[in-house]
């Protein structure tokens, strides 16, 4: 492999790694994306339907890593409080918010229905 692809690889496990020691909310995220999954595959739902529900919790997972990314921006440029810099984190998180409402309403589209 060309060294330039290997070290953009490198580069991207350090900042997954960052991301999964600094922030609790994506411990979260990855444990109800499985437990959800093995729900699903205990449910024997179909493959497109598991496909869904991981496509939906991998984008709630991206939001949370775009999310560290933006406080990670802030805190260099302004760290001291400022509200300015307390709103972009607010607006950043409130993506994350977004995109986990956004997954629960798939998850019960798919399972509600396997409920009744």
């Amino acid at each position: 492999m060309p060294k330039k692809l290997i070290r953009s690889f490198k580069h991207a496990g350090l900042g997954a790694s960052h991301t999964l020691r600094t922030q609790r909310n994506i411990w979260i995220h990855f444990f109800v994306a499985a437990v959800v999954f093995f729900f699903g595959i205990g449910m024997k739902l179909s493959t497109v339907e598991i496909s869904i529900l991981t496509l939906t919790a991998a984008f709630v997972i991206v939001t949370e890593v775009i999310n560290t990314a933006i406080e990670e921006i802030v805190n260099l440029v302004k760290p001291e409080e400022h509200p300015a810099a307390a709103l972009i984190k607010n607006v950043a998180a409130g993506a994350v918010l977004v995109s986990a409402i956004g997954s629960i309403v798939i998850g019960l589209l798919i399972f509600i229905p396997r409920l009744i």
